[in-house]
């Protein structure tokens, strides 16, 4: 009962809550990616089952890493092949190597499905997973996320409730996320590029941790491990990146459209003068009037004044 008040366990509980919120990210990613894999009206059910499956056994990791913690990082596997590989693997540095290798084969697949032909509807089907291997790939791949996360809280306290309290609580928080991250996903895919490369760059983190864990040399080089500050860094400069992308393609779609309006408008316009030209140049004529023909002058009466001289008569002359 006095842990329970402690001050001190209620501080390290939201502590580690906000450290699973933050390293429960990218499983979200690879969740969402994954239940994709199933028929649609199964994908709600694959994530919830999935991640209600991986909360008890996180609790169940817990335990036996508490009680095996010393099991977890002692050597069992060793390789000494001078100049060219040397390391010794405990479980933890296996589980994390390995889970990173099939993280980074994840990514790289499904990035290469993106940018390949579309399939056939039969092809895609054959590519579906039945809902039990969906279920085991969620689960399994949360238990590799669970692996940094368990040992970080088991730095931080002793005390079993507090880190399976963080456990439930942010795998609850998980649950009502996961449907509100498939769905953005879904209606925004140029995002699911985001996340697929996010994906390969955690898959690249935990190979880099597991190798360190392991002590791993190749070709006479020690495997050094990302650092998180490096590891965020680069996770900001790609959702910046990302984003910088999306508004300046918008932008551009937008003048696109602004120019292909202004032309259509144009060519409407040009249609419609020029239909409006041939109505008129089709139209009937009206028929001319007949000219009258010209009118003839009268001739004028000749008055008694302006006949010759010679063609008057002379009285004298009809009395000679």
């Amino acid at each position: 009962m006095a842990s329970i008040l402690s001050p001190e366990n209620w501080f390290t509980l939201v502590m580690l809550i906000l450290l699973q919120a933050v390293l429960g990210f990218d499983n979200l990613l690879y969740i969402s990616l994954e239940s994709k894999k199933v028929t649609p009206e199964k994908q709600a059910y694959v994530r919830r089952m999935g991640l209600i499956v991986a909360i008890v056994l996180r609790i169940v990791l817990l335990f036996g890493i508490l009680q095996a913690i010393q099991w977890f990082q002692d050597p069992f596997f060793t390789i000494n092949l001078p100049g060219i590989i040397e390391g010794e693997f405990n479980l933890h540095a296996f589980v994390v190597l390995l889970g990173g290798g099939f993280i980074l084969y994840t990514a790289i697949q499904e990035i290469f499905h993106m940018i390949s032909i579309s399939e056939h509807p039969e092809e895609a089907s054959k590519n579906r997973r039945s809902v039990p291997m969906a279920i085991f790939w969620i689960v399994a791949m949360n238990l590799v996320f669970s692996f940094d996360s368990i040992l970080s809280a088991i730095a931080l306290t002793d005390v079993f409730w507090v880190m399976a309290t963080a456990i439930v609580i942010t795998g609850a928080g998980m649950i009502l996320l996961a449907d509100h991250v498939a769905e953005f996903l879904d209606q925004n895919r140029m995002y699911e590029v985001l996340g697929l490369f996010i994906l390969l760059l955690v898959g690249v983190l935990l190979v880099s941790d597991g190798g360190h864990l392991a002590g791993l040399v190749l070709f006479g080089s020690e495997v050094l491990p990302m650092a998180k500050s490096t590891f965020y860094f680069v996770l900001f400069v790609m959702v910046a990146v990302d984003l910088v992308q999306g508004r300046y393609q918008k932008k551009l779609m937008r003048q696109r459209a602004r120019i292909e309006k202004m032309v259509l408008e144009q060519a409407e316009t040009a249609l419609a003068s020029a239909t409006m030209t041939e109505s008129e140049t089709a139209k009937p004529q009206e028929p001319e009037e007949p000219s009258k023909p010209a009118e003839t002058p009268k001739p004028k009466p000749v008055s008694p004044e302006s006949e010759p001289l010679s063609t008057k008569s002379d009285p004298d002359s009809d009395k000679i």
